[in-house]
């Protein structure tokens, strides 16, 4: 009798052992393919309480807007918002980085220094910790969006590209809301 009870006590602990066994490898096949795509939409508050890229990001945008002749266009405003889910907003302000690093501030890079040394480095680490992050659902409305804030940049020329170095501060500051 007390064998048979050790061989039932044995038998109900190797079904628990393979019961949490799957029920792991269940939970890692989750977090590997299961996690919402939005999940990597994310920023650490962290990089948004650093005094000295927060000041050196709006230093840099003060300075070119003070070279900004154009006043009467907004590149980074309501309109880009338009018609996107708030869910997708980080994802939106991604493509605004990316084309504001490689388009704007890296054939920029001469101008607006001291500032733009520093910030550059600073909005591609955003940019390299975003680059997980896809659109959630139907992406034609962000990708219309993004195309219009190029072809604005791209109409106005260098004038343009002063206009979204001198809207750094509101690049930063939809970051920080949409992706933190």
């Amino acid at each position: 009798m007390a064998v048979l009870q050790k061989k039932s006590m044995s038998f109900s602990f190797m079904g628990l052992l393979a019961a949490s066994c799957l029920l792991l490898i269940a939970l890692w096949a989750q977090e590997a393919v299961g996690l919402p795509i939005s999940s990597h939409c994310k920023l650490d508050v962290s990089d948004f309480q650093r005094p000295y890229f927060t000041n050196r990001t709006f230093r840099l945008a003060e300075e070119a807007s003070l070279a900004d002749n154009n006043t009467d266009v907004r590149l980074i405003g309501d309109e880009l918002f338009q018609g996107v889910n708030r869910n997708n907003r980080c994802y939106l302000m991604k493509q605004v980085l990316n084309f504001t690093l490689a388009e704007v501030l890296i054939p920029q890079s001469d101008r607006f220094q001291p500032y733009m040394q520093q910030v550059v480095p600073f909005l591609t680490k955003l940019s390299n910790q975003l680059s997980l992050c896809q659109i959630s659902g139907n992406g034609q409305r962000i990708q219309k969006n993004v195309q219009t804030l190029k072809e604005t940049v791209k109409q106005l020329g260098e004038s343009g590209e002063i206009k979204a170095i001198g809207e750094l501060n509101l690049l930063f500051m939809h970051l920080r809301n949409y992706c933190v």
